[in-house]
């Protein structure tokens, strides 16, 4: 099993950044890739940045140039730096692990809620 904690969503102004953290544990040599998704009130979870154990990173088209994924391997824990925040980015944000084999971990979610 991997243990996947989320912090930092907030409310912010659009223009402005946050930053989240998510924090793993557990049996996490089984994982290869993690990621950001996120779900608005009445829409389907979509991707929103994956890396891979290497470092090689995908973006969804909307964030690109804005936001950035990083995770620390040694501290295992990943970050999502969002910049230049819009309204339209308010949702749920949920980290993820997804196993080798194709097994998804999901934390609890944090809300971000950006006012125009």
């Amino acid at each position: 099993q991997v243990q996947l904690v989320e912090s930092g969503g907030g409310l912010v102004q659009a223009g402005g950044s946050l930053r989240l953290s998510c924090a793993a544990s557990g049996r996490l040599f089984s994982i290869n890739v993690m990621g950001w998704y996120r779900q608005a009130p009445g829409k389907q979870r979509d991707l929103v940045a994956r890396i891979t154990t290497g470092g090689s990173t995908n973006y969804a088209d909307s964030v690109k140039g804005r936001f950035t994924i990083s995770r620390d391997n040694a501290k295992n824990t990943l970050h999502l730096q969002m910049n230049s925040l819009k309204p339209e980015d308010t949702a749920v944000y949920y980290c993820a692990a997804i196993r080798v084999d194709g097994i998804y971990y999901w934390g609890q979610g944090t809300q971000v809620t950006v006012s125009s």
